[in-house]
């Protein structure tokens, strides 16, 4: 990798193809997408290579989830081996990301990067200011938790979501504030390392837009271990304290009623990493999240920039930013006109794990699509059985008369590897009766498909009796 130091900086006489501000998923995705098209490409990085999802997002939030599953409760002494383990998966990641940009020739440099104009970016370092030009320029900065007024996150009792990550302690009893997909993975693994876990909620139920079978399964499952749920509650006054006994600690006002906590940890909204870019200078002005509005090829209102990532919004997620960052580069240059499949996967990391992909029930309610669902249990599966795992289901959704698969959904052990089966499977056209005449390794929790598939093709065929349809070949 050819790094350049802050000090020396890129030669700002010689223009690139394409520069990139912000090296996570989709920033590092469209250099190295530029590069293989020979194209030269610079990589700006204030912070730490990887981005936030390296070190305080995706990757350490879910290496503490594998350490929580593993260990259960957990002491002073595990807490500190879990927290090696999460930088020693840094660090590899680390080296892996570095050795990827090194063998594509991305030029990596860092600094602060903003825009100067449409085709210059400044880098600004302690050593002082440079700028550079691109043909093209990529803005994949990411987003930051959220720090409303009047709340002081002081990262020892109040704590977001990045200074979580270095917590010395396992609160013994903790309120999670916001029920999306960060507090919800949050609550579940402090809950499974012996907090008692109080989940709060503005709205009346958790982890919108998820299919609602799912969510109040893991409600359930939530209230069964070690987490009290207070929805459609509202909250205030998350302020640190000194309890009776003299040790740190946090009050939250719910409802009214003061109550103190060993620790907070707050988690509503995140807005984008756009206070620095100077986006004004390029003509460009983000919304009041400081997200970062783009067309369906992540091109934003100035031609020759795009945005990718979480800073555009949804769906926020590491994988698909990745894929974004390679579209983007790849239009950028004339290369595709394609744009981001419409079944890509999603994927929860609470405990149990959700994952899924195509529609919800809810969506083809409203669209007055006519469809069955299947479902499999685990504790139908000799696999489910196995691993100790009764509660998880997947189930299809299935339409009527074509037989197409709509949508797949999953919770349990394995979910966001399970849900590519699916996922593979709409995207090849295939219809119900594909997984009902495959075979599937016994025993595997992958026999979810075939049982879900055989319930769903017994309601489209009442009598269960007919032999099955030919099965068109994918593709």
């Amino acid at each position: 990798m050819k790094l350049l130091s802050p000090e020396s900086g890129p030669p700002a006489a010689q223009p690139y193809d394409l520069v990139v501000i912000g090296s996570g998923p989709g920033g590092r995705r469209a250099a190295i997408q530029a590069a293989k098209l020979q194209k030269r490409v610079l990589l700006i990085e204030r912070d730490l290579i990887g981005g936030h999802c390296l070190h305080r997002g995706t990757i350490p939030s879910k290496t503490l989830r594998e350490a929580a599953l593993a260990n259960g409760d957990v002491g002073g002494g595990t807490l500190q081996m879990i927290m090696e383990r999460k930088r020693a998966v840094i660090s590899g990641e680390t080296d892996v990301i570095e050795q990827q940009i090194d063998r594509n020739g991305v030029e990596l440099v860092g600094g602060r990067g903003s825009l100067v104009s449409a085709h210059e970016v400044a880098i600004d370092t302690p050593a002082g200011r440079s700028i550079v030009r691109g043909e093209y320029v990529i803005i994949a900065t990411g987003t930051s938790p959220s720090h409303p007024a009047g709340i002081d996150f002081d990262a020892a009792t109040v704590f977001d979501s990045d200074t979580v990550l270095n917590i010395d302690r396992v609160p013994r009893t903790l309120a999670v504030i916001g029920a999306g997909v960060i507090g919800c993975e949050y609550a579940s693994i402090f809950a499974r390392m012996g907090s008692r876990v109080t989940l709060v909620n503005k709205h009346p139920g958790i982890l919108r837009g998820v299919d609602d079978e799912i969510t109040e399964a893991l409600k359930q499952h939530f209230s069964e271990n070690r987490i009290q749920l207070r929805l459609a509650t509202e909250f205030s006054g998350i302020a640190p304290v000194t309890k009776a006994d003299g040790s740190r600690g946090a009050r939250v006002v719910l409802k009214g009623k003061e109550h103190i906590f060993d620790a907070v940890l707050y988690c509503v909204g995140r807005e984008g990493n756009v206070e620095q870019l100077n986006l004004a200078a390029a003509g460009l002005a983000p919304d009041a999240r400081g997200l970062i509005a783009v067309d369906e090829h992540y091109r934003t209102s100035v031609p020759n920039i795009y945005a990718v990532g979480d800073v555009v919004g949804f769906p926020s997620l590491a994988a698909s930013s990745a894929e974004q960052g390679r579209l983007a580069a790849a239009h950028a240059f004339g290369l595709s006109e394609a744009t981001l499949s419409k079944s890509f996967p999603y994927g929860i990391y609470t405990i149990p794990e959700i994952s899924w992909a195509g529609k919800l029930e809810a969506e083809l309610v409203k669209e007055g699509v006519r469809y069955v669902v299947g479902r499999a249990r685990y504790r139908e599966l000799a696999r489910g059985r196995i691993l100790g795992d009764v509660h998880g289901f997947l189930k299809l959704l299935v339409q009527e008369g074509s037989g197409k698969i709509l949508g797949v959904h999953v919770l349990g052990t394995g979910a966001t590897e399970l849900v590519h089966i699916g996922q593979v499977a709409m995207d090849l056209g295939a219809g119900v009766e594909f997984l009902v005449s495959n075979v599937f390794n016994y025993p595997t929790l992958a026999e979810a498909y075939k049982v879900a598939a055989y319930q769903a093709y017994n309601q489209l065929n009442a009598s269960g009796a007919r032999e099955l349809r030919a099965v068109p070949k994918p593709g």
